[in-house]
């Protein structure tokens, strides 16, 4: 399985971003899919996932400000960030998990500045 990354950027405190990430390649059943971020020499940590069932779950951070969603026939999840802060300034990830194995794409570059 590839994942696809893609809508990082460059956006002033208060504003929007939204990320894609579609996953490719011998898919059989992905089961949830997710994004992560790691900040330059820390661990990297959840941000949101979402199970095929549309089963939600987000870190405290970013409740009320972030939203995961799935397109399971495209096999893609996005990742709607509002109201962003510097402090969401980091590289995000995405990443999936079929059959307990665990993917991941690219990081792509979220930068929130003035």
């Amino acid at each position: 399985v590839q994942l696809q990354a893609s809508g990082g950027g460059l956006v002033q405190p208060g504003g929007s971003l939204r990320l894609s990430c579609a996953a490719s390649g011998s898919i059989r059943s992905i089961n949830a899919m997710g994004w992560y971020r790691q900040a330059p020499g820390k661990q990297r940590w959840l941000v949101a996932s979402i199970t095929s069932g549309g089963i939600t779950n987000y870190a405290d951070s970013v409740k009320g400000r972030f939203t995961i969603s799935r397109d399971n026939a495209k096999n893609t999840v996005y990742l709607e960030m509002n109201s962003l802060k510097p402090e969401d300034t980091t590289v995000y990830y995405c990443w999936c998990s079929e059959y307990s194995r665990d993917y991941w794409g690219q990081g792509t570059l979220v930068t929130v500045s003035s």
